[in-house]
């Protein structure tokens, strides 16, 4: 779906926009707002990366899991079971009780997570410590992109958003050097798993100071107190603008029962459709392999034939510093380019990648084709093509595939519905996460690496059909409009938002 922009004088509507676009970008409150619920992304990327490093010095102290591989992958995973069940609840307790207390929650969960496992006593304690921090990070999953697109101008609501996605992987790129600062200390592990207690303590405090979510406040007849915040976003005529859309969207319909069930997204057509793209979209996003790279980034370099420890590891911190500096390419693009199209670039190099990556390793395979070659010299540039295509990889997913999916998930759900809505395509998204852990190197074992990202790529085909058929263009868009688009394309109807909105992709 695009905006018609051919209308007479449409190129100074596209100069007041960017005017716009710059204005709400110098708003301090705007970025307060944005920075304080974004401590949470970078947590949850921090919490998620940490383990990587932290597991090889517990299995140092503790022989029962050095010995023990169900132990250790116990370890890993319990986080993202946490996760799981953070996310599938902490969306009824968004809708509940308010983006604001949920923020506080996931960071009482981080804070004694973090506790918990830097003072573990064994290895028990410690996964009830990683079980305590996944159910912080599930919520902060949900919560996050919501409180910042309820609080974001429609103009950058995509570029802010964004912004906790690379929160998020900044917090990933962090945890590696972290591990490698602490590598010399004693207590090492300790200190790798403790640190996280520090930002979410930070963050809480900050919280207690800021205000609930504009947009809940106003459907929970809160509305004194959702002007007055919106009144620190908007100058005078833009929020009668907005207080106007509030007025007229279909949170009225809501008002009178403020409990909304899980069944009711099953119910109604329009949310099931929304539900459908959005959870799609974040399955896709982790069945397109990112977490294959960034979880065993080292083992596939090794695979590739660089067998030392210390240069698998500097590769993959490279991995993790692209991964952020793509997310900063997607937020300067999401508001410029839109949702849609941004996804379907980033597929398709996605896509590209991949295949350039299974062929380096099927050739590799073959060593038939290597054995003319002296000294190696065939499978040390199969080595560095394989390292080329992860290189690229990352270059493509991480400023569409990264950020869109969160972005899309915090705005094409109605108000009432949007923290439970958002909650059960983040859990979406963190099954298929433990999908892909679980099951890459044990596909690797059965078919061989090259297949394997063979597989994945097949996988990118369909996520980028899905995209362009089922996820809807929203670039600029209030809620209230996207509202509209759902109610458009399930009953088919041509009101008229057809002309303020264009016809459908």
């Amino acid at each position: 779906m695009t905006i018609d922009m051919s209308m007479p004088g449409s190129s100074g509507l596209l100069n007041a926009a960017g005017k716009r676009n710059m204005k709400f970008f110098s708003n301090s409150y705007v970025l307060a707002l944005t920075g304080a619920a974004g401590i949470g992304g970078f947590l949850f990327g921090y919490d998620t990366g940490v383990i990587s490093g932290a597991l090889l010095y517990i299995r140092d102290e503790f022989p029962a899991v050095r010995d023990n591989y169900f132990l250790q992958e116990t370890i890993v995973s319990l986080a993202l079971v946490g996760a799981m069940l953070g996310a599938a609840g902490g969306g009824w307790i968004n809708d509940a009780y308010g983006r604001k207390k949920s923020t506080l929650l996931a960071d009482l969960m981080f804070a004694l997570g973090s506790i918990v496992m830097c003072a573990a006593p064994g290895p028990y304690v410690l996964i009830l410590g990683r079980l305590f921090v996944g159910l912080g990070v599930g919520i902060a999953s949900v919560t996050a992109p919501v409180y910042i697109a309820e609080a974001a101008p429609s103009e950058i609501r995509g570029g802010l958003v964004s912004t906790n996605v690379l929160m998020i992987t900044g917090g990933q790129f962090f945890s590696y050097l972290i591990n490698l600062g602490f590598t010399e200390v004693p207590g090492t592990w300790r200190w790798m798993l403790g640190v996280a207690a520090v930002p979410a303590i930070v963050q809480f405090v900050l919280m207690l100071f800021l205000p609930e979510s504009p947009r809940w406040l106003y459907w929970k007849d809160k509305k004194a107190q959702a002007i007055a915040v919106l009144e620190k976003i908007y100058d005078s005529d833009r929020l009668e603008e907005e207080l106007e859309l509030l007025a007229s969207s279909s949170m009225h319909e809501f008002q009178s029962d403020n409990t909304a069930s899980y069944l009711d997204v099953f119910k109604s057509k329009e949310l099931r459709l929304a539900f459908f793209a959005g959870a799609g979209f974040q399955a896709f996003q982790q069945f397109t392999g990112i977490n294959t790279v960034m979880y065993y980034s080292p083992t596939i370099v090794q695979m590739a034939g660089f067998t030392s420890n210390k240069l698998a590891l500097l590769l993959s911190l490279i991995v993790a510093a692209m991964n952020a500096a793509g997310t900063i390419v997607g937020i300067y693009l999401i508001d410029r380019c839109g949702r849609r199209r941004l996804a379907l670039t980033s597929l398709s190099g996605v896509v590209i990648s991949l295949v350039i990556l299974a062929m380096a390793f099927i050739l590799q395979s073959s060593s038939s084709l290597c054995m003319a070659a002296a000294n190696g010299t065939c499978q040390g540039i199969l080595g560095w093509f394989a390292v080329a295509g992860l290189a690229l990889y990352i270059a493509a997913f991480s400023p569409g595939m990264g950020p869109v999916p969160w972005a899309v998930n915090s705005e094409i759900y109605p108000e009432a519905y949007r923290g439970m809505c958002g909650g059960m395509s983040a859990t979406v998204n963190w099954i298929s996460n433990l999908i892909v852990a679980q099951t890459f190197l044990s596909i690797v074992g059965l078919v061989g690496t090259g297949v394997t990202f063979l597989i994945i790529a097949g996988i990118g085909v369909l996520a980028f059909i899905f995209v362009a058929l089922y996820v809807p263009e929203t670039k600029g868009l209030s809620f209230e409009q996207v509202e509209q688009l759902w109610k458009e394309r399930a009953w088919g109807s041509h009101g008229d938002c057809q002309s303020l909105l264009g016809a459908a992709p």
